[in-house]
């Protein structure tokens, strides 16, 4: 993607470089103030996203063959759809989210994904009526609560019909040219998350969903023209009293107390979907056959994820804090690997962490924080990928550690909360046929073929 417009705001601070987040601000002077504003509805974040966009009258059934969710319903204004595209061994490739305007499949990844997806995606287009094309002229703003209705008006006052200049910063004729290249944004992707979507189950520890750590967690990203972002912005702050821009360490905090797993930093080579409950609005279990298919079922049948997502309360009077990558240790035994941190407005120090299945959810843990002098330290970008060999190596450049408490996430037990008659390949184990994967079976999704949703 390219820069957010919103780099040149006053008072706007840039992430770090090598950071996932680093197109786009990370705050506006004071990241506690504009995480409080964003979650009660009053401030927009730029995302730092990629968008890749699929047209032709094929374009919703071949995705839905390539991807772990069904997709062949999706219509306009209806907020979309969460879908990961996985290898032949079940890892998460992808992490996708979907909406449709009629026309068009507008696909947002990670920033830095979206090369990789679109060359992904023309590799699979065979003879089918489809054109894919990455889209450095679609920006993504996010909002939360009742911000997201008040992004939506600005961006729609911001885009005029006649394609001529509004008020505003950044409302050059050109760039109201522009938007009349875009006739159908902004469009809306409404998040599911912490919900658990038709087709699919959840990994965690049984827990009510009134006291999931996301239950209040209500987000949306909207596609705009890339060159409208001022105006937009422009117009949200100019369309109520106490509005304000927030950087993306606001939104990060918020996704990370919702325990909302997020490609760039809590997926790595090896994860699964299992393993980061992402089985809940991510993948329908009952579709037709789709890479990776066979390790989703077996694993939610016969075994259970080797790893699990747990939310970590950190110690925060030392006033030291980990990074992404830094090791969870259980006594000095290496058991996880942190991949998202946070400064919270109300809880403090928190972070998400893959741990090792086994390890007691009310086991206290140590976090390692690296000396940041040590040009060997993990740092902020890494996430989860490059830090599992220091996992498996139980290695780890360390000046201290910090104590931190679980709320798991995903269940130690490894127990999905779908019923067995609902898995996939529950109607093939009579007769000691196993869970059936591939042998044309029927039951479950589990046909040599896809079918339609």
């Amino acid at each position: 993607m390219r820069c957010s417009a919103l780099l040149g705001s006053p008072g706007a601070i840039a992430e770090d470089a090598a950071s996932p987040d680093a197109a786009v601000p990370a705050h506006y002077g004071n990241p506690l103030r504009e995480q409080s504003a964003l979650a009660e509805g009053q401030a927009i974040t730029a995302l730092a996203r990629d968008v890749v966009t699929v047209s032709g009258p094929d374009r919703l059934s071949w995705l839905t063959t390539l991807a772990s969710q069904v997709l062949t319903g999706l219509l306009p204004g209806d907020g979309g759809a969460e879908a990961l595209i996985l290898d032949a061994q079940g890892r998460i490739s992808h992490a996708l989210a979907v909406v449709d305007d009629g026309a068009t499949a507008w696909i947002v990844v990670d920033a830095g994904d979206g090369p990789a997806l679109a060359e992904h995606l023309e590799r699979m287009r065979f003879m089918l009526r489809v054109e894919v094309a990455p889209r450095d002229d679609v920006a993504i703003l996010g909002a939360m609560g009742a911000g997201i209705a008040a992004l939506e008006e600005a961006a729609r006052a911001a885009s005029p019909e006649d394609g001529g200049p509004t008020t505003g910063p950044g409302a050059e004729p050109e760039a109201g040219a522009a938007a009349q290249l875009l006739p159908s944004l902004p469009v809306t992707w409404r998040d599911p998350w912490p919900g658990v979507v038709d087709g699919g189950t959840s990994y965690d520890v049984g827990l009510e969903a009134a006291r999931h750590p996301g239950k209040g967690y209500r987000a949306a990203a909207v596609l705009v023209p890339a060159e409208r972002v001022p105006a937009i912005a422009h117009a949200f702050l100019d369309g109520g009293e106490g509005r304000r821009l927030a950087g993306s360490l606001a939104w990060e905090a918020l996704r990370v107390e919702a325990g909302r797993p997020r490609w760039a930093r809590e997926a790595d080579e090896r994860a699964i979907p299992h393993e980061l409950d992402w089985l809940r609005t991510a993948v329908h279990l009952d579709k037709g056959c789709y890479p990776g298919q066979e390790t989703v079922a077996r694993t939610l049948n016969l075994g259970r994820p080797p790893r699990r997502l747990t939310l970590l309360q950190l110690d925060g009077l030392t006033g030291e804090a980990p990074l992404p990558g830094a090791a969870v240790r259980l006594g000095e035994r290496v058991v996880g690997v942190v991949t998202s941190v946070a400064r919270h407005h109300e809880l403090g120090p928190i972070a998400l962490a893959l741990l090792r299945r086994g390890v007691p959810a009310d086991a206290a843990l140590l976090v390692d924080v690296a000396d940041p002098d040590d040009d060997g330290a993990v740092g902020p970008a890494t996430g989860a990928a490059s830090a599992a060999a220091a996992v498996d190596a139980g290695t780890a450049n360390r000046a201290g550690a910090v104590d931190a408490a679980q709320e798991p996430l995903v269940s130690p037990e490894g127990r999905a909360q779908a019923s067995p008659v609902q898995r996939p390949g529950a109607g093939l184990r009579a007769g000691g046929r196993g869970i059936g994967l591939g042998n044309g079976g029927t039951a479950g999704g589990l046909a040599s073929g896809p079918r339609s949703a």
